[in-house]
């Protein structure tokens, strides 16, 4: 049994300090995630917020068969898309503190004109990302800002894996498009 999975069971259990592990591992993976399919730091907290609410309530239900890192991509992307569903559909990127999640330090790129150019292009491509609409937005914040597997993604999404891969393509196509015109 995974180090997470004995924590769900604990957690599930009634002891809160599994539960605290489990917050303090998976909070900011679920930030960033949340982050960047809502576009606003003040919303992706929120989202993370009612996210640990909503599986702490579903701890009991967790039936063990995918990792938990999946069922909580899968509860802070649920709770994402029903924050986009309330509210009008803008989306921007443009803010300091969304553009910081960045680490551009872990960016291969000789000398300090480089990490300049870098990061610019870094914010470039996020920026593009969130003008995308939703529907393909997400699969690649997951797929490739996340680095979730196809299969994980599929079972997050609740999609199979053709399908998964076919949104994927348009929005890899919507992505090279929007980062054309600017």
């Amino acid at each position: 049994m995974s180090r997470d999975a004995d924590l769900i069971t604990r957690a599930a259990a009634g002891d809160e300090a599994a539960f605290g592990a489990l917050v303090r591992e998976h909070t900011p993976r679920m930030y960033r995630v949340a982050l960047r399919i809502t576009g606003s730091p003040a919303e992706a907290e929120d989202v993370v917020q009612e996210s640990w609410l909503a599986a702490w309530r579903a701890l009991g239900t967790f039936r063990h068969e995918s990792a938990v890192s999946t069922w909580l991509y899968r509860v802070v992307t649920n709770s994402a898309l029903a924050l986009l569903r309330r509210r009008k559909p803008t989306i921007s990127l443009d803010e300091p503190s969304c553009q910081s999640t960045v680490d551009t330090e872990r960016l291969a790129v000789p000398g300090p004109e480089g990490r300049v150019v870098r990061a610019e292009e870094v914010d470039a491509v996020l920026r593009a990302i969130g003008r995308l609409e939703v529907s393909q937005r997400v699969p690649l914040v997951l797929r490739e800002l996340e680095g979730l597997s196809y299969e994980e993604v599929a079972e997050v999404l609740d999609v199979n894996v053709g399908a998964l891969r076919s949104r994927l393509h348009r929005a890899r196509v919507a992505l090279l498009a929007e980062l054309k015109e600017r």
